[in-house]
């Protein structure tokens, strides 16, 4: 059986390796590089805490390849286990984060609930006002400027072709299966798969169905190398909307994310920019996670475009209009973590029809439903 995978982000990379790894022929076609979209644009968090439950079994399947992601691929994609870290700041957040865990246990995600003085032993200098938090021992970072590529070369090795730099791409249906033009040349397939991240929508459209997704920009940043201090992934529960968060890596720089509005991207020509006037407001936003943050330099920020689908849950599974399509894209911020279990998943149910992960919140007709779930959050992906 031959597929074509449109787009060479984590989805996509993913989704190849896992399907050549199955025996099938893969062709990749990646509008500029891979890796070079949401993925690279990505925080690196690995974090199940605070996700839509019925997630949790992907979520949990996915965790389950980024541990063996150094053997899979070959290379070292900078998976650490550190832990997640998520304070709480108000009350309000508290009701909810203990909620969580509670909800949670029954779907096999254990999180520990940790009281100020628990917090000042474990991580000192981290969140000094804060009245609670949760621990995800298990859960960590990785490395999102090396996961899809490490993928993409792995999938190579297998026999997949890996076609760059496409441009827009036309794809149709055709009697045999689907036809893709590109500037790079034309293919053709028995199987097509939709990872096209925030183009995703269009793609899918294109083939009768419509999903209500808009595209926007995170703002990031990594400050200059210091002293390492932090060992786990940082965030906070919150329902006043407040979503920073922070990691160290090993080199010692801090990455942080969110305490920023995500603004709209043109998805033509698609290139997100970080806006250097919202920095210090920013910054002022992580300053309750981390005090010290506010005496540190700021070497680069940047942005990335991101698909964000109304209800805030992906689009994953067969096509309900077109017999051999499938579809893995709208991640809404928050797809990083789920990346390995989606490729996995994906790539067995295109070559067996069937997979034991449930998706059904996740089928693209829910949009011609009523009653669509509605996630618990997103972002910090």
């Amino acid at each position: 059986m031959r597929v074509i995978v449109l787009g060479g982000g984590l989805m996509g990379s993913a989704a190849a390796f896992f399907l050549a790894r199955r025996g099938l022929r893969v062709t990749v076609l990646e509008r500029n590089r891979v890796g070079t979209g949401a993925t690279v644009a990505s925080f690196g968090n690995i974090r199940r805490s605070g996700r839509y439950l019925p997630q949790l079994p992907l979520a949990h399947r996915s965790r389950a390849l980024w541990g063996e992601a150094e053997q899979l691929l070959g290379r070292d994609v900078e998976f650490r286990a550190t832990g997640h870290l998520r304070l709480v700041f108000d009350e309000d957040g508290l009701a909810d984060m203990r909620r969580y865990i509670a909800d949670a246990r029954p779907w096999g995600l254990e999180l520990d609930e940790l009281t100020p003085p628990e917090i000042r032993r474990r991580f000192p200098g981290l969140g000094p006002g804060a009245i609670a938090a949760s621990f995800s021992p298990q859960d960590g970072s990785g490395n999102p400027r090396l996961i899809a590529p490490a993928f993409a070369d792995a999938a190579r090795r297998l026999g997949a072709e890996i076609v760059e730099e496409c441009g827009p791409v036309e794809v149709s249906a055709t009697g045999s299966g689907f036809e893709a033009v590109t500037r790079r040349g034309r293919f053709t397939a028995d199987c097509l798969l939709n990872a096209a991240g925030a183009w995703g929508a269009r793609v899918a459209a294109g083939f009768g169905e419509p999903v209500p997704m808009s595209a926007y920009g995170p703002q990031m940043g990594v400050t200059e190398p210091l002293p390492h201090r932090i060992l786990p992934v940082v965030g906070m529960w919150s329902r006043a909307g407040g979503d920073g968060y922070l990691r160290q890596v090993e080199r010692g720089n801090i990455v942080f994310g969110g305490a920023a509005e995500r603004v709209p991207v043109p998805l033509d020509p698609g290139h997100a920019k970080a806006d250097p006037a919202r920095l210090p407001g920013q910054l002022r936003g992580l300053v309750r996670l981390l005090p010290a943050i506010a005496d540190v330099t700021v070497i680069r920020t940047w942005s990335g475009c991101e698909g964000y689908v109304a209800d805030k849950l992906p689009v994953m599974g067969p096509s309900a209009t077109t017999p051999g399509l499938f579809h893995a894209f709208g991640f809404s911020g928050h797809g990083f973590q789920l990346g390995p279990g989606v490729g996995d998943v994906m790539a067995e149910i295109i070559a067996t029809g069937r997979t034991d992960t449930p998706l059904q919140d996740f089928r693209i007709d829910r949009f011609q439903t009523a009653g669509r779930p509605v996630s618990l959050e997103a972002g910090q992906s």
